[in-house]
């Protein structure tokens, strides 16, 4: 899954204006997206809708000129909107999805696309069938941090990629529908798989409910790839610390990107471990250990859910591929439902399915 695979790349072209998006669902993202539909200048009306009448008020206020709906049905209507970005809870994202693309909407789906591979793939073949743009919200691949991670990895400055660590975690927001893992490490899944290029062959995973029976709040996940790379992403909504946190390890270097650390978000560590070439004897078997330089490259960052509205748009206006399209949501969900599956079955180890789009 190199960047010339998923496309969507090279500046924006955008031909003209959107006649209009909707945002469903005004919860947390919600008014966030509305704010980056405005501040993009290229939509000529705004809409919104949410069954929440204080959460619609709320939107109403902040954004006089946005008309809010308490259903989709006028949205789905009105020949006028031509996309919809869905921020609802994961569980109405298959069936607000198809209704989108149905109505002849382009469509982004926040994070996960949906709650299985099977939905993923409904949605991406309605998307083709119709020439509908099927975006996911994986923001962080948008992160002008995360964008030059993947570079650094790609030019091979790490050498050869051994692991990959990851850590998110918080105190809450614990949820009701569900569990960590499906909450929180669909952000490092995408990551992950955005920085190897490639899907994971297997997963497992181990985690505990500790205040919603069935809900586990707190994680363990383990992917294995190809090549003999393994990842692992630790997600907590228990944790008294807000960690955002991937460590990379390369045969030649090592790197440590933290999202919270906004001056210097990415270091590259020149420290190693060497094998002596040549020995006679067991006794004489020695490893060197490197200790070099701390390299922090600048990184110029953006807000990148900013970026990430001004790509959809474009790839709406101009019939562009997402970067993080249909395809790369459904890989995202294929991790999640081993996890899934692991987790009933004490952390097996689950081999990673990926349904294939007509």
């Amino acid at each position: 899954m190199n960047r010339s695979d998923i496309g969507g790349d090279g500046p924006p072209v955008t031909a003209r204006r959107l006649r209009g998006v909707a945002v469903v669902g005004l919860g947390y993202w919600g008014p966030n997206w509305v704010r980056n539909l405005q501040a993009s200048g290229v939509c000529d009306r705004i809409v919104a809708c949410d069954l929440d009448a204080a959460r619609r008020r709320h939107v109403e206020r902040l954004y006089p000129g946005v008309r809010t709906f308490s259903s989709i049905d006028p949205i789905l209507a009105d020949p006028e909107i031509e996309a919809v970005i869905i921020a609802t809870p994961v569980h109405t994202h298959w069936e607000l999805g198809r209704r989108c693309l149905g109505a002849d909407k382009s469509l982004l789906v926040e994070k996960p696309l949906a709650s299985s591979v099977k939905q993923c793939a409904e949605l991406i073949e309605m998307a083709a069938a119709r020439g509908l743009v099927l975006m996911v919200g994986h923001t962080f691949e948008y992160s002008a941090s995360v964008i030059k991670l993947c570079e650094i990895v790609n030019a091979g400055e790490l050498g050869e990629i051994f692991y990959i660590s990851s850590i998110r975690t918080n105190l809450g927001l614990l949820q009701q529908d569900i569990n960590v893992v499906w909450d929180l490490a669909p952000h490092d899944i995408s990551i992950i798989l955005a920085i190897l290029g490639r899907a994971p062959e297997s997963v497992n995973c181990q985690g505990r409910s500790h205040y919603n029976p069935g809900i586990e709040d707190v994680a363990m996940l383990t992917m294995s790839f190809s090549g003999n790379v393994i990842a692992f992403v630790h997600v907590s909504w228990l944790d008294p610390n807000k960690i955002r946190r991937i460590t990379v390890v390369g045969s030649r270097k090592m790197l440590i990107y933290d999202d919270i650390a906004y001056q210097e978000p990415i270091r590259i560590y020149d420290k190693g471990v060497s094998v002596l070439p040549y020995y006679d004897t067991f006794g004489e078997f020695r490893f060197t250990y490197r200790y070099g330089d701390i390299l922090a490259p600048r990184v110029a960052e953006a807000e990148p859910l900013k970026a990430e509205t001004e790509h959809f748009i474009d790839c709406v206006l101009n019939k562009r591929r997402p970067r993080s399209d249909g395809l790369s949501g459904l890989r995202v969900v294929s991790v999640l439902e081993g996890a899934d599956a692991s987790l009933r079955r004490d952390g097996a180890l689950v081999p990673v399915k990926y349904a294939v789009a007509k």
